[in-house]
């Protein structure tokens, strides 16, 4: 199990399929605050995705990056659960669709005009749109 060898189990899941349940050393993930690193023997947090990667270091078949875009993270002493809305390994990204979508944000923020949310959405947008091509660059 993996409390017995001070590893964490990591589970990244989204609606449409598990894309790792394994050990892993320690896991890095996109908060809406920033990135955050988690270790065996964290304390107990639950806390809202951001656009960004998903590192898992130490796993079985070593580091392993997912891109995700949105979704909700439970850490726990012994086990993080990470639960996306979309997440893709780097070499699945559509890049050319990426464009199209900061290309939709830009435009999404020039017409806002007085509305904060269309501000909020735009800017979600756009920060998807570049975690995705910045995560498909890295593995170029």
């Amino acid at each position: 199990m993996a409390d017995e060898t001070n590893e964490l189990r990591v589970r990244l899941v989204t609606p449409e399929r598990i894309l790792f349940d394994h050990a892993a050393a320690a896991v890095e993930l996109p908060s809406k605050s920033g990135y955050l690193e988690v270790l065996y023997g964290h304390a107990p947090l639950l806390a809202e995705l951001g656009a960004g990667d998903v590192t898992l270091h130490g796993g079985p078949d070593g580091e392993q990056r997912y891109n995700v875009s949105w979704g909700f993270v439970e850490v726990l002493p012994d086990r993080v659960t990470i639960l996306a809305s979309d997440a893709l390994k780097p070499q699945e990204i559509d890049v050319p669709r990426a464009h199209e979508q900061l290309d939709r944000g830009i435009k999404m923020w020039n017409e806002a005009g007085d509305s904060e949310d269309a501000y909020t959405e735009a800017l979600r947008v756009i920060a998807e749109a570049e975690a995705k091509m910045a995560s498909a660059q890295a593995t170029h």
